[in-house]
């Protein structure tokens, strides 16, 4: 009874581990774009996410044109920054600073 406790214990908190690193996050989304395209794009995150409004930036990730539109406005960004596992966090960077969005980020 007592291992069934403790395989149930490890099990849950390695399921809460796991969907914490899952969800998208604002500020890895500013990290990961300092990081990975900020050179290639040649501009600071203000101005990348005012590009769109946040409407503008729904749209896009619905849509799945988010890729496409990054190798648009940064068409020297390399295609592993544009990588499926970094979207979900670049829109949520876009959308909190988006140009109808009145917030500043600090990059």
């Amino acid at each position: 009874m007592n291992k069934i406790v403790k395989i149930a214990l490890a099990a849950m908190l390695m399921l809460g581990m796991s969907s914490v690193t899952l969800n998208a996050d604002v500020a890895k989304g500013q990290k990961l774009y300092l990081k990975k395209l900020k050179g290639s794009c040649g501009m600071n995150g203000a101005k990348m996410a005012s590009q769109h409004s946040q409407s503008e930036w729904e749209t896009l990730k619905e849509e799945g044109k988010l890729a496409d539109e990054l190798k648009k406005i940064c068409p020297k960004a390399p295609s592993k920054a544009l990588q499926d596992k970094y979207l979900e966090h670049y829109y949520d960077f876009f959308f909190e600073y988006a140009n109808d969005s009145g917030n500043v980020p600090s990059c």
